[in-house]
């Protein structure tokens, strides 16, 4: 039996959208057709950030502190924070992460020395506050975040996301149509949506040898 000896199957966007009408028993016949489904596309993508880890989107930074400042700026594209390490003369030391209330509740936020604990301001520019306050300039901070999953924006393009999530990115735009267009099936799109989406996170945290998982403190707001 001679077989295909490929594995490059790539879906566009385009491509996405169009399996998905089909699945809500409709097609695509307009230019707003594609522009409210590529809407309904991002929203997803926004939705799978606030679901938690997805480990393709973990990435790490190394950040040399500077003394007398605690508050390190990240790039807008940081969804979340899951591990800081302080780097000293090639040793490394876990750090806490705290509660904007427990930050709040230090007395004097102006002690100096190798920091121990941060708190992870996420505003629309998110910033990592330390304490103690970096005491040198020649510290190190190794952090590792969640990174925004790239936006779904013209119909050629691909999309941002591993093969194994293909079923899943597929269902949940099914889904999110029909909420607009195809009510009726609605529940049996949502019940597939969060079966493909189970499964796809299962698989993407299920072997990682990586250690990164969240603490209590990052259920915290």
């Amino acid at each position: 039996m001679t077989t295909s000896n490929s594995r490059d199957f790539e879906l566009d966007v385009g491509e996405i959208i169009e399996e998905a009408y089909e699945r809500c028993g409709l097609e695509v016949r307009t230019g707003y057709d594609a522009r409210t489904a590529r809407r309904s596309l991002n929203l997803m993508f926004a939705e799978w950030a606030n679901r938690g880890l997805n480990l393709w989107t973990v990435n790490q930074e190394l950040v040399t502190l500077t003394s007398g400042t605690a508050a390190i700026t990240v790039s807008d594209d940081v969804v979340d924070i899951l591990e800081v390490i302080v780097r000293r003369s090639s040793t490394d030391y876990d750090i806490t992460r705290i509660s904007r209330g427990e930050y709040g509740t230090i007395a004097n936020k102006t002690t100096t020395g190798r920091p121990s604990q941060y708190f992870f301001d996420r505003q629309i520019t998110p910033i990592i506050n330390l304490w103690p306050v970096p005491e040198n300039s020649t510290d190190q901070i190794l952090y590792y975040y969640v990174r925004r999953i790239q936006d779904a924006d013209t119909l050629v393009n691909t999309t941002d996301l591993p093969f194994r999530f293909y079923p899943c990115m597929v269902a949940g735009l099914s889904y999110y149509l029909a909420m607009k267009r195809a009510p009726e099936r609605l529940q049996m799109l949502k019940v597939v949506y969060e079966e493909e989406f189970q499964r796809a996170s299962d698989e993407d945290e299920g072997r990682t040898p990586l250690k990164l998982q969240p603490s209590i403190q990052y259920l915290r707001v």
